[in-house]
């Protein structure tokens, strides 16, 4: 039997629309999969653990249990701890000195979720899952500009699945960020600056960190890829201007709590107020090692006094765990660092370095590397780093998703009965 060929307009939309139907399959899968396991785990600790003293403490309006005995349980993965300073941030603005650490975008939205949903849990919940399906997507199509339509998979798997993935569909920014500054370098790879100076925009008005999008985003402009090669260099044109609206995301923030009659610097000077402070370049890292080490001579004490640790209060045991821990974590993101810097565009080697640049010069005096792991789970060129590592060798696929998918559950169950998290 005789085959027709297509016609050739017909031919050339197949390959774009089979990579859109694989990056939506893709997208979706680690979406739903993932989503599962965080509700789960989520619901399966609550009933079985039940939830700690710290939500009375951190949460006294209730603002994370609004829904019942049964209806809490089952949003259990979706608000605890910062998602209290969203939610109050969308229902009453700023004013404190505490909430203007926290960008504006992302309580904007979901404020303008919640009024028709008449929950602002809900819709910032439902902002976050969009978004993060969103963001694979748009990562699934920044992967493919490079490698294999295998590598992106897994980029997109691992980045769901990722142990601190929880935040993802919760009421956080986490999300909206890695869409944001995903969809950013991804518009600049198309050279789109445009797009990319806008995108970088929001994410300025999304976290401090969506500032140094300008490092990747120039190199990229300057270095076609990415790719640093001097010889390679660009000339500058018109359209470099783009680049110059990243910074006005932040001066946006400003301007807004000058005009409310608010300090325009509070969103810096509101870092004292969270214990960070500038310690030095990178000075963190040595901060995070000396808590490590204590901890671990608290632990092989085997006795609560001496405190071996002074700055942090409470439980030196606990205290002790979570600096061991963070330490660890921190050992594992340097080295994947190390690998992304090896293997991928110098402009994404330049963004991990920038961004782990800003937590390890200020950190947190009672808990150096407090939240760590959580700002590790945006920087997407570690997940395109271990999806290059993985792909390709059975074994090494089986073991980084069982290991992730154990580890979501497991930190989504300590999340959701309210104990502390990165």
């Amino acid at each position: 039997m005789q085959t027709r060929a297509l016609p050739a307009r017909t031919a050339a939309n197949v390959a774009p629309r089979a990579a859109r139907a694989a990056e939506l399959a893709a997208a979706w899968r680690a979406l739903w999969v993932s989503r599962l396991i965080v509700w789960a785990a989520a619901v399966i600790a609550v009933l079985v653990f039940g939830l700690s003293g710290r939500r009375v403490d951190f949460d006294p309006a209730g603002l994370t249990v609004p829904f019942g005995a049964a209806g809490d349980v089952l949003a259990a993965p979706l608000a605890r701890w910062d998602s209290v300073w969203y939610l109050a941030i969308a229902g009453g603005g700023y004013g404190d000195g505490a909430r203007e650490a926290f960008f504006p975008l992302y309580p904007l939205l979901v404020r303008i979720a919640g009024v028709p949903l008449g929950s602002a849990l809900i819709g910032g919940a439902l902002v976050s899952t969009a978004l993060l399906f969103v963001a694979l997507v748009v990562l699934h199509r920044l992967v493919a500009l490079d490698y294999d339509r295998a590598v992106a998979r897994n980029a997109v798997l691992v980045t769901a699945l990722f142990p601190m993935a929880f935040f993802f569909s919760a009421v956080y920014s986490e999300s909206l960020f890695l869409a944001l500054s995903v969809g950013a370098v991804y518009a600049a790879r198309r050279e789109r600056w445009a797009w990319a100076g806008a995108l970088g925009a929001l994410a300025a008005a999304t976290r401090s960190a969506g500032l140094l999008l300008l490092v990747p985003l120039a190199l990229i402009y300057l270095f076609e890829g990415g790719r640093a090669r001097w010889s390679a260099r660009r000339r500058l044109r018109w359209d470099v201007l783009w680049l110059a609206l990243v910074p006005l995301g932040l001066a946006a923030y400003c301007a807004y709590l000058a005009l409310e009659g608010l300090d325009p610097l509070a969103p810096f000077n509101a870092q004292e107020v969270w214990f960070r402070s500038f310690a030095g370049p990178f000075h963190g890292i040595w901060d995070g090692a000396v808590a490590a080490w204590q901890g671990a001579r608290q632990v092989l004490s085997g006795a609560r006094s001496p405190v071996f640790f002074q700055p942090a209060g409470g439980d030196p045991f606990l205290v002790a765990r979570h600096n061991i821990e963070l330490f660890g974590w921190l050992v594992v993101v340097l080295a994947a660092t190390a690998g992304a810097l090896r293997r991928l565009p110098a402009a994404y080697g330049a963004y991990l370095v920038a961004a782990l640049a800003l937590p390890l010069s200020y950190p947190v005096g009672p808990q150096p590397l407090m939240s760590l792991p959580r700002f590790a789970a945006v920087l997407f060129p570690l997940a395109i780093w271990l999806a290059i590592w993985m792909t390709g060798r059975a074994w090494r696929e089986r073991l980084v998703i069982a290991g992730f998918a154990a580890g979501l559950a497991v930190y989504t169950g300590i999340f959701a009965t309210w104990h502390w998290v990165a």
